[in-house]
């Protein structure tokens, strides 16, 4: 496989002659990093008063490196830090996080993060092999190495709603020819997997031509049979572990299990716990963030959050560092390259001010000083998205009150109804049947049962269709809020109390070009324009950071305390995730794969 790395001076199959002659003191190095403490990944120890020695942005030396220092190399002091690899995010979605590559590169470079993996699956889904490109375009002169997974699922469930785009085969074997496609992203379709679906198959088997590794998604609990069959179909890892149980299972079968800390998912607690409970080897355990949002990597961090967290659960310092470095390294085959302070390698290594408490000072990527105390010292490039990745909401017609309304049977005086309980900072659901009074032909809840009205429409200027249903779990006591991030094909998602305002809510992200929006009594309390692809702000990190904020505030002010309530409303919508959701058409039940309607007949 070919590797390609953006700020790395040359090949490294070109200048291997010279990486030896430096480790040598034949040629002199460009850096030499003096006396720190180094974090030897490989082997799990710690050495103490090491020097690196860095030539063309590789290490060639680690231990003592006074005979490569010449006239020109320039010393960097690093007593009483200790260095450790760079960080590796294995699994995450840039889109998320509502900031370009740009912006995201900022935010997380002087957090340690100096290589990511992500799968830009969020905005395949709305503009095609264009979005991926587009965000692939935007990382390839980051100083950070950006690299994807080929979206496979687009849309995630192709016989339960549409998208804006449709992934095959061929678009993947298509897109295995660029090495900045590190494989396949998250394969949500585990149904297709283990039961043998033509068209899933062709996207493995090109994945496999390729000599590329397969991330999956694999989100129900049976974990003999059917996990077993995720994995023999040559699905390398999975970041949809929850319990300490699924995290121990995929590990028994070779299998990655990434270790999922988010703003809304916080798995690592229990997760972690298949490690701190059993005498295991973490070969194959890896901490990734999957979902962010900036308030987020502004309050807390971004890897260096997850590394602290897994250590107060009691993971081994250490140990954590190997599951954000040469873990994932190995993970995508990357690790000749990438995971581990050793000839070579990138000269990618944080320097730590605490190891323990994960404090990071300053982040160097091939060999050069990019970040410290939390700043850049390194401009990011600006890049533009094109207009037609700006205007993404397609609405077939204007939304209306009379849309929002769903009918009971006639004459009925009570009705069953499906519906879609949330579980705060989890992924899953729960699928209720609630018994409703009707009112004016229609449904109507008690207030104290907690429950709003739910609707997707598509927003790709395909169909036009919606979805209606129920939720249950905001704690919404009036008003309505919307958004167009809605996992994972992003159609326009809207939750409310009224249909005035659920109207207005849609409408008014429409006229936006896509966001997130808080409304009552016909009012907008908060909003967050995204107008690229309507899952991106074009703002620096900190603009939109306080746009979340005042969202979750108007949140509070409707009543919902939930953590990242945002980030749980938008996978109403994702179909592959247990138990009950709601699409563009109609409600799914994604235990027995089947579509419901909103009233229990």
């Amino acid at each position: 496989m070919k590797i390609s790395y953006s700020l790395t001076e040359k090949n490294f199959n070109e200048i291997t002659a010279q990486l030896s002659q430096t480790a040598m003191g034949i040629i002199k190095a460009d850096t030499v990093i003096k006396g720190g403490r180094v974090v030897n990944v490989n082997t799990g120890e710690i050495l103490e008063n090491q020097d690196i020695a860095i030539k063309h942005g590789r290490i060639v030396l680690v231990g003592k490196a006074d005979h490569t220092i010449g006239e020109e190399t320039e010393i960097i002091d690093a007593s009483g830090y200790t260095l450790v690899p760079g960080f590796l995010d294995g699994h995450l979605h840039v889109e998320s996080s509502m900031m370009g590559v740009g912006e995201f590169t900022r935010a997380v470079l002087p957090r340690g993060t100096t290589t990511i993996f992500m799968d830009p699956h969020e905005i395949a889904n709305v503009l095609g092999m264009k979005g991926v490109k587009l965000m692939l375009e935007e990382g390839r002169a980051m100083p950070m190495k950006v690299y994807a997974t080929m979206p496979s699922c687009v849309p995630a469930a192709p016989d339960f709603e549409d998208a804006g785009a449709i992934f095959g085969p061929q678009e993947v074997a298509e897109a295995m020819e660029d090495d900045r496609i590190i494989g396949l992203g998250e394969m949500m379709n585990f149904p297709g997997v283990i039961y043998g679906d033509p068209s899933v198959h062709g996207e493995l088997k090109a994945t496999l031509d390729a000599g590329k590794p397969i991330t999956g998604h694999y989100s129900i609990p049976d974990l003999d049979v059917g996990l077993q069959a995720y994995a023999a179909a040559g699905v390398a890892s999975c970041h949809e572990s929850t319990t300490k149980e699924d995290a121990l299972a995929r590990m028994r079968l070779g299998m990655y299990a990434k270790l999922r800390e988010g703003s809304a998912w916080h798995d690592v607690k229990e997760t972690v716990r298949a490690i701190t409970e059993n005498r295991i080897d973490t070969r194959y355990a890896i901490l990734v963030t999957d979902d962010v949002h900036p308030h987020t990597l502004i309050e807390l961090g971004h890897l260096d959050h997850v590394v602290r967290q897994a250590i107060r659960q009691g993971v081994n310092p250490i140990t954590a560092i190997q599951m954000v470095t040469i873990n994932t390294a190995q993970c995508f085959r990357v690790d000749r390259h990438l995971g581990s302070i050793s000839p070579g390698r990138c000269a990618d290594i944080v320097f730590l001010s605490d190891l323990a408490e994960v404090k990071v000072d300053k982040v160097m990527v091939d060999g050069k000083l990019v970040a410290e105390k939390g700043k850049m010292l390194v401009p990011i490039p600006a890049f533009t998205y094109p207009e037609e990745a700006r205007h993404s909401v397609h609405l077939k017609q204007r939304l209306t009150p009379e849309m929002f309304k769903i009918a009971a049977p006639a004459g009925a005086a009570k009705v069953k109804a499906h519906v879609i309980e949330i579980i705060e900072a989890h992924v899953g659901t729960y699928h209720r049947i609630v018994e409703m009074d009707v009112v004016d032909g229609q449904p109507r809840h008690q207030g104290a049962e907690d429950i709003a009205k739910v609707m997707v429409m598509e927003r790709h200027g395909g169909p036009g269709t919606f979805g209606l249903g129920y939720v249950k779990g905001f704690g919404l006591k009036g008003g309505a809020v919307a958004s167009t991030v809605a996992h994972d094909s992003h159609n326009l998602l809207i939750v409310g109390t009224n249909d005035e305002d659920m109207a207005l809510a849609g409408n008014t992200l429409a006229d936006l070009g896509g966001g997130m929006i808080a409304v009552r009594d016909g009012q907008v309390l908060a909003v967050l324009p995204l107008p690229i692809a309507g899952l991106m702000s074009d703002k620096p990190v900190e603009e939109v950071a306080q746009a979340v904020a005042r969202l979750d505030e108007a949140w509070k002010e409707l009543g919902c305390q939930l953590v990242s309530p945002f980030m749980t409303m938008a996978l109403i919508s994702l179909p592959v995730l247990p138990e009950l959701r709601l699409t563009n058409r109609g409600l799914v039940d994604c235990l027995n794969f089947k579509m419901l309607p909103s009233v229990v007949e």
